[in-house]
């Protein structure tokens, strides 16, 4: 008896020490401050004592004794721990226990009131209020307080109807927004639109992840301008601009990144790198190379300038200078070859905005000519390592012989490299940069803007004048809409969005800016559907529309006080209008207007044909003619056979380079799309991985 007694007691104890243990942490949830101070802890992460007293709103000298108080009662209970090595506070698992037990408390609590009340996009859930709806409409929508006030009351009666114990934010936001709609007002409506992804389009995306090709980035990445892209169309372009490239009469390439990054820059990466870029408070996470003491230090410094200017361009980065640059800082050029070709191959892992962003080096022919051959052999390394390559190069042979590197480049091309061989500053997609004969200077170009010729031929009804008078109306406001456009990407790089940007034109001061607006399908319009023929009577129709084109842009460029600029290079709208204009007109109406299976962007040369061809050819008069009324720039391709080879492809080359300044040799590459095998002998199955799945790029 007095044994089972002496067991039972201690028994009690513990019971009782157990219950007094939980009566104390309840005693801890009953204040909100400790609970405030649970979740600050539990959301930033341990905290210095300062940090977390202020972050809990004890700001004032006279609070300090009451914050005090109530982090003692939570380290007592073993909610938080102070790691006195360090001198932080942390929340412990327990901690995390209790909060979340707290969490679990308040949302019963909810249900079983009986009252509504809202999930918010803040993480937290409110008793409905109508009043925040007023103020919403008020702050967000601009709307009259009269006119909020009524749009509120008929939203709150519906919702009251409904009788749900649970709402959402997005929920209340689509019964305002269909209230304004039926009341008539569209422009509210589209202020208070909430931007984002239906449920369906989201489970879309993950279960189409194999077709990312840039893991969880590159799936974030189509997420985020998705919802930029969606905010452009309703509530940044005019609604004319918008619906012209809704319909299909033009084209806007990345609307998602169209107001927040330029299109292609022109940079010289060694007056970058010699002058320095102060990041200042930005990319802290980067390190910071004070001066260039050896090639490794060299290469450190080149990647990381590469890496971080990158981001900051949704199309092309050209870079000039870096022929310049090595041959200044490399003693031995012996190991040159091999750290290049690693800075290449880590800096082709940058995230990217699409598919068509590229990095580009220009090397200039006639001088260097050690550093530029070190160059073009670590670049060849790499184009046989990567299976589609990121980075191209761009030959300047203005001052050079082309045939001293043209066999390398031949070499390179039947790799699947990117080469663009020209005289002057352009970039892979012929752009040109025409601001000043010193390549050093610093260049922005917005050219995100197409425009589909064909569609305003077909609604021309056989009238060039018409056509012409409608493409002036069309470029009119689209070229106001990229003015618009340069504003807000300056304002934004001012504000920190874009800092490399930002020190290197001092906050978009120092640099010229160009609008450069891109014409598609010019032959189809002019040859097929406007029925002129390719004669020298339907070539003169089509220098007109060119000299329309340019005429009307440099009138509306003075009147906007910009740079504006007309080009015909590649765009992603030309298989988009072909699509558009298939539905529309019939697909057999488009059939007989098609050359190929999209409309035309620049000027296509075959390399078959280049030897029997000269200078005096009607081909190739027509190309220089049409490249030199062009003030923005003009893609040429030089499509080569899949058969070429390096003898062949050297030769077609050197003499494309006689006839025409800037052209881009193009040729069709297998790769293997399971483990990116490829070879010139890649056929139908991969001899590596035996996979079918090959594709051919270009």
């Amino acid at each position: 008896m007095e044994l089972s007694e002496g067991i039972a007691e201690p028994r009690g104890g513990i019971l009782q020490s157990t219950s007094k243990r939980v009566r104390m942490i309840f005693s801890v949830m009953a204040s909100p401050n400790r609970i405030d101070i649970l979740r600050i802890l539990n959301s930033k992460g341990p905290l210095t004592y300062s940090e977390l007293k202020s972050l809990a709103g004890f700001k004032s000298k006279k609070e300090s004794g009451k914050f005090a108080y109530h982090l003692r009662k939570l380290l007592r209970q073993s909610l938080v721990a102070l790691n006195k090595s360090e001198r932080r506070y942390t929340i412990t698992n327990l901690g995390k226990l209790v909060l979340s037990l707290a969490r679990q408390i308040e949302e019963r609590s909810i249900i079983e009131s009986g009252k509504m009340y809202v999930r918010t996009s803040h993480e937290s859930i409110e008793e409905f209020n109508s009043h925040k709806i007023i103020q919403s409409l008020v702050r967000e929508g601009s709307l009259p307080l009269e006119l909020a006030q009524k749009i509120t009351e008929e939203a709150e009666n519906r919702i009251y109807k409904y009788q749900t114990t649970y709402l959402t934010g997005s929920l209340i936001r689509e019964m305002v927004n269909s209230v304004l709609l039926e009341h008539g007002h569209e422009e509210y409506r589209n202020k208070l639109a909430r931007l984002g992804l239906p449920v369906y389009d989201v489970q879309d995306m993950l279960s189409k992840v194999d077709s990312i090709d840039n893991g969880t980035p590159g799936l974030l990445f189509k997420t985020g301008q998705k919802v930029f892209a969606e905010h452009l169309l309703t509530n940044t372009l005019p609604k004319d601009v918008a619906d012209s490239h809704l319909s299909g009469d033009l084209h806007i390439t990345s609307p998602g990144t169209w107001s927040l990054v330029p299109d292609t820059i022109f940079v010289n990466v060694k007056e970058l790198i010699e002058d320095g870029i102060d990041l200042g408070g930005k990319y802290l996470e980067v390190s910071r190379i004070a001066s260039i003491k050896d090639l490794d230090d060299l290469i450190s410094s080149l990647s990381t300038i590469i890496l971080l200017i990158s981001r900051e361009a949704s199309q092309e980065i050209v870079m000039d200078g870096l022929g310049q640059l090595l041959a200044k800082h490399t003693k031995n050029i012996s190991e040159l070859e091999h750290k290049l070709t690693n800075t290449f191959a880590n800096v082709s892992t940058i995230s990217k905005y699409n598919t068509t962003t590229q990095l580009s080096f220009r090397l200039q022919l006639g001088s260097d000519v050690k550093v530029v051959n070190t160059i073009l052999a670590a670049y060849k390394n790499y184009a046989k390592i990567t299976p589609i390559p990121r980075i191209g190069l761009i030959i300047d042979h203005e001052k050079g012989k082309l045939s001293d590197v043209s066999k390398t480049l031949a070499e390179i091309i039947v790799l699947g490299g990117k080469v663009t061989v020209s005289k002057g500053a352009v970039s892979s997609s012929g752009i040109t940069n025409e601001t000043t004969k010193n390549a050093g200077s610093l260049a922005i170009k917005l050219q995100s803007v197409s425009i589909n010729l064909p569609r305003l031929a077909f609604e021309s009804n056989k009238d060039e004048t018409y056509f012409r008078a409608r493409l002036a109306l069309l470029m009119k406001p689209a070229l106001s809409s990229m003015a618009l456009r340069k504003k807000d990407i300056s304002d934004l790089t001012r504000r920190g969005l874009n800092p490399v940007l930002a020190k290197i034109t001092q906050y978009m001061q120092r640099n010229s800016i160009s609008l450069v607006l891109n014409l598609v399908g010019l032959r189809e319009a002019i040859f097929n559907i406007l029925g002129y023929q390719d004669n020298k009577e339907g070539r003169a129709i089509l220098h007109k529309v060119i000299e329309t084109a340019v005429d009307v842009a440099m009138k509306k460029g003075k009147e906007l006080g910009e740079d504006v600029r007309i080009c015909m290079t590649a765009s992603a709208g030309s298989s988009r209008f072909t699509s558009l204009d298939g539905e529309k007109y019939g697909k057999n109406s488009l059939l007989n207007t098609l050359e190929s299976d999209s409309y035309s962007e620049g000027i296509g040369l075959k390399g078959s044909e280049i030897s029997e061809l000269t200078a005096k050819n009607e081909k190739i008069s027509e190309c220089n003619k049409i490249a030199k009324m062009l003030n923005g720039g003009l893609l040429v391709l030089l499509q080569l056979d899949d058969d070429s080879k390096v003898d062949d492809i050297k030769s077609i080359i050197e003499k494309t380079a006689q006839f025409t300044p800037t052209f881009k040799p193009v040729k069709e590459v297998r790769i293997c799309i399971e483990c990116g095998y490829k070879d010139e002998k890649l056929t139908d199955k991969c001899p590596e991985c035996k996979s079918p799945n090959i594709i051919r790029n270009s």
